[in-house]
């Protein structure tokens, strides 16, 4: 989608791969490099221009790769290092750039400067690389401050020390096994400045940063605000995150990454509000990309979705940036899900398991494929999580012996995690783990209902969601609605999310109808694409792409 003027990150439909459940080359039952190197032709059919991997490092895998060891090397389960370049070269030669994913936040506890932090006293310079500190109360036996890991718990573990004594205690806002890095040290910023540099060399296009906001804490470590709501509440008001620091991190990648050719590019995971902060990571001298979660959770109203969408897009026009879309990741619900649950005042749900509500999956999927088709059309880039351009579902039936979420084990079973939306993708209907691998092994069970879904079930079939998937990233493409301007329309009523999308000469409008009654399109419309089954009628939950502007007055708009 790139010009010769303007980056190809800029309007970029990037494609997320989970790589424990893409594609599974060996038959262990886990995901790994050759076999995502054996899948990328479905992602140039599919027609996007790159892709994401997630953590393959050397790990215990504890969560799921994103407590690493070793961050020059893959890890045995995913492969080599060979394997690796083998999948880059191959990427791309069939043109498609490939970013991987960065852990900066923390480390494993396996990780050697851990290990050697353990076994040093404290005040040495090993313990200076994380965040050690002695407790509260007269022994010392209490946490030095209130904070609270992400994963549920106190955000402190206290050590033994050498001599078995009761020692000193770490930070970690997620799991145990997951020490924050102390940022302030010089070693630890030069270190990923060469982490950097290491997968650069190698050819990488760029890099997502993980928990991004998180790297940098209030000096001090005061305790946190008993009252914070994180509906509310700036999240810089929280002592652990979105702190001004950051910034100047991201500046210094940004030029690291701005000496090497070929547009490398950084993307921010920062789970941060208002959007004016999110903002921020993406002026000129940081980061390119950063996820507009504040988009993901907005509820499946018309309302709601304007006034996302218009904040979205005037934030970051304020500091010169394109915005980053998204739906869904390997974090949330799937969207085919999420969307089905009542639109509150958010739709981001923790995970769903077997005794839960079930979600109505027909609405889920249509309510998906709208969401889909507006969010596609929007200016900026945007990324895909694997298997949602199938309509993959939550698995919502997981049962607890399956689950392997560390949320789900740190939360005594209170939160069922995040495992529902990290089962391996169904590529062939009627082979072992639906083509997963050949032997039908699989990290996690695969729900029956994935198997009709298969890639194989909807390539080529007419209205299927992989075809709809098709049809959308085409027309993005060549109507230039990534890099064009939006402008909203009027009349269409509170129920009606609508716009047009001007460039390249052309025009576009989009309609997606929230309301429960169907608007009725006129006779001489040029239907693009549609999320449903009709090229003159518009239900409840549809979204349509039309050639030229259409006017309210031109719509059979039911009430207005």
């Amino acid at each position: 989608m790139s010009s010769a003027t303007s980056p190809w990150w800029r309007d970029a439909v990037i494609y997320q791969v989970y790589p424990r459940s893409w594609a599974d080359a060996d038959g262990d039952g886990l995901g790994d490099l050759p076999g995502i190197t054996s899948r990328l032709p479905h992602l140039v059919e599919l027609g996007v221009d790159a892709l994401w991997i997630s953590p393959f490092y050397r790990s215990p895998q504890r969560d799921a790769g994103y407590d690493v060891a070793d961050y020059r090397d893959v890890d045995p389960r995913f492969g080599t290092l060979a394997d690796f370049d083998v999948l880059i070269e191959r990427a791309h030669h069939l043109g498609l750039r490939l970013i991987v994913d960065l852990v900066p936040n923390h480390s494993s506890s396996d990780h050697a400067w851990f290990q050697q932090a353990l076994a040093a006293p404290p005040g040495s310079p090993e313990r200076a690389r994380y965040i050690f500190r002695d407790g509260r109360g007269p022994d010392g036996d209490q946490p030095p401050n209130n904070w609270r890991s992400k994963f549920g718990g106190s955000a402190w573990t206290r050590i033994k020390e050498a001599d078995g004594a009761p020692g000193q205690w770490y930070l970690h806002l997620f799991d145990e096994s997951q020490p924050d890095f102390d940022w302030s040290h010089p070693e630890i910023r030069a270190e990923f400045e060469d982490i950097l540099r290491f997968w650069l060399d190698r050819g990488v296009d760029g890099f997502r940063i993980d928990v991004a906001h998180g790297m940098v804490k209030t000096e001090g470590y005061p305790d946190a605000p008993e009252k914070y709501d994180l509906a509310v509440d700036p999240t810089a008001s929280q002592p652990m995150w979105d702190q001004p620091g950051v910034h100047d991190i991201f500046r210094s990648w940004r030029r690291l990454v701005d000496s090497y050719d070929g547009d490398r590019i950084l993307c921010a995971e920062a789970w941060v509000r208002p959007d004016e902060a999110l903002a921020r990571y993406v002026r000129p001298d940081e980061c390119h990309h950063s996820f507009n979660f504040g988009y993901l959770m907005t509820p499946w109203r018309a309302t709601d979705q304007r006034a996302s969408i218009t904040r979205s897009l005037e934030a970051v026009r304020s500091v010169g940036a394109v915005q980053t879309w998204v739906l869904s990741n390997h974090d949330v619900v799937r969207h085919a899900t999420r969307l089905a649950v009542p639109q509150s005042t958010t739709s981001l749900v923790g995970g769903i398991g077997p005794d839960d509500p079930q979600p109505d999956a027909e609405l889920g999927l249509r309510r998906a494929r709208a969401a889909t088709a507006l969010m596609l059309a929007l200016p900026g880039a945007a990324y895909l999580y694997q298997g949602e351009e199938l309509g993959l579902p939550e698995a919502t039936m997981l049962p607890p012996e399956a689950r392997q979420d560390p949320t789900f084990w740190r939360s005594d079973e209170g939160d069922v995690g995040r495992d529902g939306c990290r089962v391996p993708v169904p590529w062939e209907a009627d082979r072992p783990a639906f083509g997963f691998n050949e032997t039908g092994a699989t990290w996690l069970p695969q729900p029956e209902v994935y198997g009709p879904l298969a890639v194989d079930r909807q390539r080529g079939v007419p209205g299927s969601t992989l075809e709809m998937y098709r049809s959308l990233l085409t027309l993005r493409r060549d109507r230039g609605l990534g890099r064009g301007e939006l402008r909203w329309l009027d009349g269409f009523g509170p129920d009606v999310v609508a716009f047009v999308v001007a460039s390249a000469g052309r025009t576009t409008t989009v309609l997606a109808n929230i309301a429960r009654t169907p608007l009725v399109l006129p006779a001489g419309a040029t239907v693009l694409v549609t999320s449903g089954a009709s090229d003159r009628e518009l239900p409840a939950d549809t979204t349509v792409w039309l050639d030229g502007e259409l006017s309210a007055s031109q719509v059979h708009v039911p009430g207005v």
